[in-house]
């Protein structure tokens, strides 16, 4: 391994370290995820469901959240109703060629989502057009609008009851806190609704 590799890999691992340090200092943060906790909650027990879309690796972070509901995380339960708006291939397309990409996520959400629903949008730069229009369209059929992003405000905050800032304008790190952010959100969920604790 030469000099700029090494040199690299510790820059990196230096940057990421001070992110989760921050995070994990961050009072604020926490209390946005404890509300992030509280609305996927009650939708929940009320018979709501969890809708999540981003783009690119955030598009990932959807799914892997959407996962975690629906299967388990610390413990085996109950599934719990959450989907990702970024996996149906033939309604995405269908969407983006017929109406813009801008609309992908926001005719998903007034599609499938209801009153009391809670839509989370993971943006990075908190800019992303498709995901605005789709935090818009939930509060417009009063879903509970969330979402994770960078440590930058941008028009993203106005549009959402809570947001989750991390700690870093990198994408990468920023997609990091995000990730573990999105395992505390559900493991809390999980020890609510489902009676066990979250580090079982």
């Amino acid at each position: 391994m030469d000099a700029s590799e090494q040199k690299l890999i510790s820059s990196y691992l230096d940057e990421s370290t001070n992110a989760m340090r921050a995070f994990a200092e961050d009072e604020i943060a926490k209390r946005a995820l404890l509300a992030f906790v509280d609305s996927i909650s009650v939708s929940i027990a009320n018979g709501g469901k969890l809708m999540v879309a981003g783009n690119g690796g955030s598009a990932g972070d959807a799914q892997h959240i959407a996962g975690e509901f629906v299967s388990r995380l610390f413990f085996d339960r109950e599934p719990l109703p959450a989907i990702a708006l970024t996996t149906d291939t033939s309604v995405l397309t269908a969407i983006g060629n017929d109406y813009g990409y801008e609309k992908v996520f926001e005719r998903q959400v007034l599609g499938l989502g209801r009153k009391g629903d809670v839509f989370l949008g993971i943006s990075t730069s908190g800019t992303s057009p498709n995901v605005l229009r789709a935090l818009e369209a939930a509060r417009k059929i009063g879903a509970v609008a969330l979402a994770f992003t960078g440590s930058k405000d941008g028009p993203l905050d106005v549009l959402c009851d809570y947001v989750f800032h991390a700690p870093s304008a990198k994408t990468s790190i920023i997609q990091q806190v995000h990730i573990i952010a999105a395992h505390i959100v559900c493991g809390l969920v999980e020890q609510r609704l489902c009676g066990k604790p979250a580090t079982a």
